[in-house]
Order: C-alpha cells, then structure tokens, then sequence
C-alpha cells in the first residue's frame, strides 16, 4: 500500500471505482465490488513483511439481492461524496458522514448505525489500496499523547512549526495528530519507545522523570489504541530504529492491545503493513508477576475466561510466551492493573519493575 498517496491520486481511484460501476451497467452486467472475506479464518501470516494479512478468499457484494443493491448504491454515494472532499480539499469525520447520509435525496443510501458507514469506509480502503486519512477522512480526537526526547515538525493550519516533545509541552504531552505521516522528526536522543495503556500509569511515569531518566518515549495508547497511535509508533521503529515495548494491565483485554499495535487486527488487516509494529515487545504486567509480585487482583470474569480461551486459538498469540502466561492466568483465576504495581510504592514501577524488565529484555 502507498503512504504517500496524492489528493488528485486519491480522486482519480475513487472515480475509477465509480467508472466501474458505470461500465458494469452499460456492458448489462449486475454491479458487483469483490472484498476479502473478513474473518479470522482468512488470516494468514506475511513471512516477508512479518504481519498479519488477509488470505485469498474474497466475497463479492452484488446487486443481485436487495440488501446486496443497497450496499453498492451507499458505496457509489459515499464515493461521490469523498470525491467532492478532495476536491473541495476540505475533511470531515467517521460521525459526520453518518449523519451526513441523511441528506442524500434517495433513503436507501442513507446508513442504519455508524457501524455501518466505518464499515464502508474500511471497504473503500481496501478496494482502492488507500487509507481513510487519504480521504480527508478522521476518526474523533483519540487524545494520545508523546512525551520524550523528540524534535519534530507539523504541518498546522498557521504552517509549520517544529516541536520539541518534552521542553515545549506541558504534562499532558503532545498530542498525536489525525495523520501522523504529516509528521517530519527532525531530532531525538530516545532509546526506546514505551506504549503505556492506562493515562494514569502514563502520569505516573511523566511525573517520577522517566521519560528523562531513561530517554524514553512514552506514548499514552489510550486503552485501545487508535489508528495514528499505531501508525506513529511504527514510524519510530521503521525511521528512527526504536525498539518499541507495550506497558498495560494484565487481562485478556490488554493482551489484545498489545496484540494490536504488534499484529494488528482482523478489521484492519488490509493496512497491517501500515500499521503494525511485530518486534514491539511485551513489557506489561503478566499473570507471573500477579504471583511473584502477590499484586492486588480482581477474580477473572466468565467474559475473561472465554477472552482468554479465545487467544488460546488465535494465532497471534500461539507462541510459547504467551500460550505458558494464558494457561497461568487460567489457572489462578486472577487479573491484574498497572496501578496494583503501586502496592509496593509509588516509586517501584519506575525505579524497579521497568528497568528490571527492560534490561532483562535488552532494551536498557
């Protein structure tokens, strides 16, 4: 996939899909768009690019059934409509072209859920070997943040302006923008990057000096974290030769976090090689240290259990590490937090836990 795709690019493959259409129609054949078919069966792992990608089974959406007719005349409305974005160099959100759908004149093409207009979105990505963001298109603000030793320079409304990540920001860090690839890194005297799950495991770091103890670049991820998160983070190991960790909870659901910044994820696989980042490394707090550690815990939910049997069988996570961690976890029943870490002071995740673990890792 290209990542330095052109707005008059991006305008000439939309009307080229649009062509297609056209020309489908006036051969007398039914339109149709062929999709990879998007499940966990028709994943398959990229040896040479080191990710995860979707396998050569496809399903086709035609317009020989209603709900299939409908899908395509949505699609040809939501691509006339990027078309004219570009054009107009203007942008809009996931959201707004939700409800932007309820002023096209036929009701048809207007989406039932915003589940539904993201769906489309993504199919537009893959269809016309692009990304949302060549669209103009953003999610709502994610809020991630970078502190560290960085210069960097952004493109903003006002021009340029260079940034450096830790002298001219405050606590709070600064704040990924919708497009990273708009990003230039000018300077940096980083060793590594540290992706952290939770904002207060992120505050705790900034504020015990970590980041400037150990010329770390913390990202916050958010939770679940958002495309540009992802993207950012693969920059600084594909340009900057960063070896990126993952710091989150220790529960199924943060192991899918990790999961995707290092594997990326069914829905995106299309854009694995964008998004990914496979050597990132897990640093998080495991069902080992809930035990070696006697940290504070939560007793596993039956949705934990069926998460964690889940991961069993995904093939992101079937090496040894992992399979060895999730039957631990199943066996004591117990789940973790970043925060529990504090049990032992507030000093010890920063002076102790992490060190120890990343220099046991090579990191530091």
């Amino acid at each position: 996939m290209s990542k330095t795709v052109t707005a008059e690019d991006t305008q000439a493959r939309l009307l080229d899909l649009a062509e297609q259409f056209y020309d489908q129609f006036a051969e007398g054949d039914v339109p149709r768009m062929e999709l990879p078919t998007r499940t966990k069966s028709n994943i398959e792992y990229d040896e040479e690019e080191n990710v995860w990608v979707y396998g050569d089974r496809t399903s086709t959406r035609t317009a020989k059934t209603i709900g299939g007719a409908q899908k395509l005349l949505k699609a040809a409305y939501a691509v006339e409509f990027l078309e004219t974005q570009l054009a107009e160099d203007r942008s809009s959100t996931l959201r707004e072209l939700y409800y932007l759908s309820e002023s096209w004149d036929v009701d048809e093409a207007q989406f039932s859920s915003q589940d539904e207009s993201n769906q489309l979105i993504e199919d537009l990505e893959i269809v016309l070997e692009t990304t949302r963001e060549e669209f103009h298109m953003r999610p709502e603000e994610s809020g991630a943040t970078v502190m560290g030793p960085l210069e960097l320079r952004e493109q903003t409304r006002r021009g340029e302006r260079v940034i450096h990540c830790q002298e001219d920001v405050g606590e709070g860090g600064y704040q990924i923008p919708n497009n990273p690839d708009t990003i230039e890194f000018l300077d940096h005297d980083a060793k590594f990057v540290l992706a952290v799950e939770t904002g207060g495991m992120r505050d705790r770091l900034v504020e015990n000096g970590f980041d400037e103890d150990y010329d770390a670049l913390i990202v916050h991820l958010k939770g679940q974290p958002a495309r540009a998160t992802r993207r950012l983070t693969k920059r600084f190991q594909d340009e900057l030769d960063l070896p990126v960790t993952v710091f989150t909870d220790g529960d199924p659901w943060s192991y899918r976090i990790y999961g995707s910044v290092a594997y990326g994820s069914i829905k995106s696989a299309h854009l694995s090689a964008y998004l990914t980042t496979p050597e990132a490394q897990f640093v998080g707090v495991r069902p080992q240290d809930i035990v070696e550690y006697d940290l504070p815990t939560d007793p596993l939910s039956d949705s934990d259990v069926n998460a964690l049997e889940s991961e069993l069988e995904d093939p992101r996570f079937q090496t040894e590490f992992w399979e060895e961690q999730i039957e631990l976890q199943l066996d004591i029943e117990k789940k973790s937090e970043q925060q529990s870490l504090a049990s032992r002071g507030l000093d010890f995740v920063t002076d102790t836990y992490l060190p120890d673990r990343l220099s046991t890792m090579g990191v530091i």
